[in-house]
């Protein structure tokens, strides 16, 4: 014969009021539905205050190209939302695919000029990365839009700047505010 194995419910103490109960399953942990909804809250307001330390804590760690990548980011929304109605500087095309805010002097050759608006216009992934920039139409369609004097003030050459954290923390705030005020105008 089988032994019939016996079910014994343990008594179990809630962890909002204190009290014993009865669960009535292995995974309750409140007494009543009013003790679960207490806890519940309770709990995610620990949760937001332990993510908002942790998001703190993060961004004290960042590293400085950490941070430039973040302002770069911001500072692309920007161009790509300032751009959205022009077609891509350099082959001039309206198409539905990817666009990226695209640099005339490259961030490698010419990092001086990473956020300058006269520097980034609108461009199409294909002609960015596919092309390498599309160059020549790029500067074709350069000199139309800003004029031969402001090309030929970004061809020129630039004093370097070294950005601590704090000019680059500013630098995206900066642009945050003008996307939002951009989106806003619209």
């Amino acid at each position: 014969m089988k032994k019939e194995a016996q079910k014994t419910i343990k008594q179990k103490k809630c962890r909002v009021c204190g009290e014993k109960f009865l669960p009535f399953n292995s995974l309750a942990f409140a007494c009543s539905f009013e003790c679960a909804i207490k806890y519940g809250t309770e709990n995610h307001k620990q949760e937001r205050v332990q993510r908002a330390i942790f998001k703190i804590k993060k961004e004290r760690i960042k590293t400085r190209s950490e941070h430039l990548k973040d302002a770069q980011t911001a500072f692309n929304a920007f161009i790509r939302e300032r751009d959205k109605n022009e077609p891509c500087i350099s082959c001039g095309r309206y198409h539905s695919g990817q666009y990226h805010a695209g640099h005339y002097r490259s961030v490698g050759a010419c990092p001086e000029l990473r956020f300058c608006e006269l520097n980034v216009h609108k461009q199409c992934s294909a002609c960015n990365n596919h092309k390498s920039g599309n160059i020549i139409e790029y500067r074709i369609n350069l000199v139309k839009k800003i004029g031969v004097e402001q090309v030929e003030w970004l061809e020129g050459s630039h004093e370097p700047k070294k950005y601590t954290i704090e000019q680059i923390k500013d630098i995206r705030a900066k642009y945050q505010l003008k996307l939002k005020e951009l989106k806003r105008g619209a």
